[in-house]
C-alpha cells in the first residue's frame, strides 16, 4: 500500500508560507505530520551564521531585549529590516520570496523556538510536544488527533535552550534546582517543560496552543457546544452577579467556556482574575486586573500561590473574581467566604458531573462544608467526546441544600442535559431555587425572568445569525445592552446590523 495523503494545507510563520501534508505512510502505526520547510545549501547555510553574527553585533540592537517580550515584535521588525539590507549587499540577484524565507528562517532562529515557530502557526494543531532529542516532535492535530512530525531537535542542549527562553520570557526559570516548568508563551499559549533526569528519557517541552482568535458565545453556539438557551440562563446569573463553577474533566473545554462567559460583565465592574498561567481573555474595554502566580527561586523565596493572590485580591475591591482553577482546601475555603461576604466568584473544577462535583468538594482532601457549597447557584459541567473530536455542554445544574437527620447535605438538580443521541442539550428538569435566587436579587418576577430570557436569547440568536464573533465585537454588543437594551432589542427585532461592528 502507498502513503495515503489525507490533508494538504498552508500555514505562514513569519512572511514564510511552508506547505503541511498528513499521511498515513505505509508500515507505520500513526499518521504523520509532513513539513515542507525551505532547506538550503551550505553556501546559504554560511550566508545565514554570518547574518546572525552581524545582526548580534549591531549595537543598536540590545541583547537583554531578546528576553523582554515587551520588545518582541518590535526586534522582529528591526531584524527584518537589517537582514534585507545584509541580504540585498551580498545577494543582490536574490528573489524576493527566497529573501523573505531567509528572513523568516532567520527570526524563528534568534527570536523564537526554530522549527517549533512554524508548528506554532498552525491553527488547526492543539499540542505541540518535544519528548527528547532523539524523537521526533509530535503534534495533537483537531481533526487528527496526535501525529508524528518529520522535525527533530538537535540536541538535548537545544531543548534546555528552548525551555530557558521560554521560562525567562515568562517571568519564571528552569534549571537543575528547578527541573520544572509551567508558564505561557508571549503568544499566550500555555507551555510546559521538563529536565532530565525527572524526565527520564531527555529534556521535554509541551505547548498547548490556543487560540489567536479566542472563543467567543458565538462560535459556541454555531458548533452546537452550547445552545442559546442554556447561553441566556448564563448570561442572566452573570449579568446579576450570582455565582458559579465550571466543571469538566482535562481538555473538556473549561477555560474556553469561561472565557466566552467574560463577556456578559457589565463594563462598569472591576474584574479580577487569577490563574497559574494566563489563559483568559477579555474584551479589551473592560475593567480588568489579571494576576498570575509565581513559583518561588531556587532558594525557596519570592513565591506567589493562588491562596496569596485570593487572599489580596479581597483587598482590591472586585466586583467579580474569577479563580483559574481551585485545587486546595484553603483556596476553596478562601473562594467560598468571599461569595458569602457578597463577591461574585467564578472558578473551573476537575469533576466529571454535577454530582461529582459536590462529591469532590465535600469530601477530602478539599473536605469543606455543604454550607459553603450552597453559596454556588449554577454549576456547568463541560465533556469532551474523544471518538467524534467535539466538546459538549453536558450538564447545568443547581444545587439544593437537604437534611439528611441532622446533618446538611446538597443534591445537583440538572436543568439542562446533553442528549448524545442526536446531539441536543435539552430541558431536564424545572429549577427549584436558581429563578428564587434571580427573583431575590433582581426583584423579578417569575414571569418578567422568563421574558428576560427571551430577550437574551434572541440578541444570541442574532449574534450567530450575523457571524459576529470576534470578542471585543461580542463585548460592545453586550456593553450596549446594559447601556440601553430597548436600542439594543430593536436592533435584534429588525435584524439590522450596529455601524461601529
Amino acid at each position: 500500500m502507498a502513503d495515503k495523503l489525507l490533508k494538504e494545507y498552508e500555514v505562514e510563520s513569519d512572511g514564510v508560507g511552508i506547505g503541511v501534508k498528513v499521511v498515513y505512510r505505509q508500515g507505520e502505526f500513526v499518521k504523520s505530520y509532513l513539513v515542507d520547510i525551505p532547506e538550503y545549501g551550505e553556501g546559504t547555510k554560511a550566508l545565514l551564521v554570518n547574518l546572525k553574527r552581524e545582526i548580534i553585533m549591531d549595537s543598536s540592537l540590545k541583547a537583554e531585549k531578546l528576553l523582554d517580550p515587551k520588545f518582541i515584535e518590535q526586534l522582529k521588525l528591526q531584524f527584518r529590516q537589517r537582514g534585507e539590507k545584509l541580504i540585498s549587499k551580498e545577494l543582490p540577484q536574490i528573489d524576493a520570496d527566497t529573501k523573505n524565507a531567509i528572513i523568516g528562517i532567520l527570526l524563528n532562529e534568534m527570536l523564537g523556538l526554530g522549527k517549533l515557530e512554524f508548528l506554532l502557526a498552525d491553527g488547526d494543531l492543539e499540542e505541540i510536544v518535544v519528548n527528547n532529542a532523539k524523537d521526533p516532535v509530535w503534534v495533537y492535530h483537531k481533526e487528527f488527533g496526535w501525529l508524528k512530525t518529520d522535525i527533530n531537535l538537535d540536541s538535548e542542549e537545544q531543548i534546555q535552550n528552548y525551555a530557558s527562553i521560554i521560562a525567562r520570557r515568562g517571568g519564571k526559570q528552569i534549571t537543575i534546582l528547578t527541573p520544572l516548568l509551567d508558564t505561557h508563551l508571549v503568544s499566550g499559549d500555555r507551555a510546559n517543560a521538563t529536565l532530565f533526569p525527572i524526565s527520564g528519557k531527555g529534556n521535554t517541552i509541551t505547548i498547548r496552543r490556543f487560540r489567536r482568535d479566542p472563543w467567543t458565545v458565538t462560535d459556541f453556539i454555531k458548533n452546537k457546544t452550547a445552545n442559546s438557551d442554556v447561553m441566556a440562563l448564563i448570561w442572566m446569573c452573570m449579568q446579576y452577579e450570582l455565582n458559579m463553577i465550571l466543571s469538566g474533566g482535562t481538555a473538556s473545554g473549561k477555560t474556553s467556556f469561561m472565557n466566552i462567559c467574560l463577556p456578559f460583565i457589565q463594563p462598569n465592574h472591576r474584574v479580577l482574575t487569577i490563574e497559574d498561567t494566563r489563559e483568559l481573555t477579555l474584551p479589551e474595554f473592560l475593567h480588568w486586573v489579571p494576576m498570575t502566580t509565581r513559583e518561588p527561586n531556587a532558594e525557596g523565596k519570592g513565591g506567589v500561590t493562588m491562596l496569596d493572590l485570593l487572599v489580596n485580591s479581597l483587598r482590591q475591591r472586585p466586583d467579580r473574581i474569577i479563580v483559574g482553577e481551585t485545587r486546595r482546601q484553603r483556596e476553596a475555603e478562601v473562594m467560598f467566604e468571599a461569595m458569602h461576604t457578597g463577591h461574585s466568584v467564578y472558578t473551573t473544577f476537575h469533576a466529571n458531573t454535577a454530582e461529582e462535583t459536590i462529591r469532590r468538594f465535600t469530601n477530602p482532601p478539599i473536605d469543606i462544608p455543604p454550607t459553603l457549597l450552597d453559596s454556588v447557584h449554577l454549576n456547568v459541567v463541560m465533556f469532551r467526546n474523544r471518538r467524534l473530536g467535539v466538546r459538549r455542554v453536558l450538564q447545568v445544574a443547581e444545587f439544593i441544600p437537604e437534611k439528611r437527620g441532622n446533618e446538611e447535605s446538597l443534591k445537583a438538580n440538572t436543568l439542562y442535559r446533553w442528549r448524545p443521541q442526536d446531539d441536543l442539550i435539552l430541558k431536564d428538569s424545572d429549577s427549584i431555587r436558581l429563578f428564587d435566587e434571580l427573583s431575590m436579587h433582581t426583584g423579578l418576577t417569575y414571569d418578567e425572568i422568563k421574558k428576560d430570557l427571551v430577550g437574551k436569547k434572541k440578541v444570541l440568536d442574532w449574534l450567530v445569525k450575523n457571524d459576529l464573533h470576534n470578542v471585543n465585537q461580542v463585548g460592545k454588543v453586550m456593553a450596549r445592552y446594559y447601556l440601553d437594551q430597548s436600542e439594543v432589542m430593536a436592533v435584534v427585532e429588525k435584524n439590522k446590523k450596529f455601524d461601529d461592528l
